[in-house]
């Protein structure tokens, strides 16, 4: 399946790109937001961070046909600051987050990632990785289990769910996905199982800790926020709750005004906070994009800009 970036023109227009902008896309995946950036900063640069070889391939096929004024990195996008640096830059004027799994990622079953196609347990976003899903399912513990299912698929059913596979693998290692998806259902009671697939809150937190996402994200925002030249934009668009509290968090704190100072008539300048929020609430999909793409349903846009 092609892939459908999300968000996409509520992305590109909260940039406020310039045809000069250094423009740094955090999670270029199949270049859906890339393109479209590459196409309006003709005389800036472009610099895209996968670890995915597959995508970076894809990538680099997709921007040549566009213009040269790119470079891709193969990184993950915790090392932006330092992998810029060799270039020697030090500022940019817009970065960009799509911290959605890419649909090719998802859609290639080899690539477990999904919990509807049969493959060996795999999940890791760089390839070159050793450790895998398979990893965390056969030797983390019933309470490491319970833990990041709880924590990072906030799944009511976690201790069930540890227990059973901890019982299955006495038998024999769990191998594939639909192998843990079957013990999954079978640790979860039949209404639950009714209201939505019981292994997508589990193969989320999988996914989360095989990848050390949540662990990077917030040393990763705090980064690219320090990268911003004035009047540069940080956009992040998330797809799950504990995403998106991280990235309001960090919004919320770099905006905020001194209290000590906040009640005065007039806050001398050196009070005042270096960044603004664009928008007060989250910017999510509308009606029509989510009829188009159900990917897109749980997506929230935070935009932030440096002011001094």
């Amino acid at each position: 399946m092609k892939h459908v970036s999300v968000l996409l023109e509520e992305a590109i227009q909260s940039l406020n790109l310039k045809e000069d902008s250094i423009v740094v896309d955090a999670t270029l995946g199949y270049g859906g937001h890339s393109s479209e950036i590459l196409k309006r900063v003709k005389r800036g640069w472009l610099f895209g961070f996968d670890q995915d070889q597959e995508a970076i391939a894809a990538s680099q096929e997709r921007l040549g046909n566009i213009a040269s004024n790119f470079t891709i990195i193969k990184s993950n996008f915790v090392y932006m600051k330092e992998e810029l640096a060799k270039k020697n830059i030090s500022g940019v004027d817009a970065i960009l987050f799509d911290l959605g799994v890419s649909s090719p990622q998802l859609d290639d079953a080899t690539r477990g990632f999904s919990y509807h196609e049969d493959a060996r347990l795999d999940m890791r976003m760089d390839q070159e990785q050793a450790f895998s899903a398979y990893d965390v399912v056969n030797t983390y513990t019933e309470e490491e289990l319970a833990d990041i299912f709880f924590r990072y698929g906030e799944d009511k059913f976690s201790r069930s769910i540890a227990k059973k596979i901890v019982a299955a693998r006495k038998l024999h290692p769990i191998e594939t996905t639909l192998e843990l998806v079957e013990i999954i259902k079978s640790a979860v009671p039949e209404k639950a199982r009714r209201e939505k697939h019981p292994a997508r809150q589990i193969f989320q937190a999988i996914r989360i800790e095989v990848n050390h996402e949540l662990e990077i994200l917030e040393q990763s925002i705090q980064n690219a926020m320090s990268l911003l030249n004035k009047d540069g934009r940080l956009a992040i668009i998330t797809f799950h709750s504990l995403e998106d509290r991280i990235v309001k968090d960090l919004f919320k704190k770099a905006t905020a005004i001194d209290p000590v100072v906040k009640g005065l008539p007039v806050i001398p300048d050196e009070y005042l906070p270096t960044y603004r929020l664009i928008s007060q609430k989250a910017i999510v999909p509308s009606k029509e994009e989510i009829e188009r793409n159900s990917r897109a349903r749980s997506s929230k846009l935070r935009v932030i800009e440096r002011i001094k």
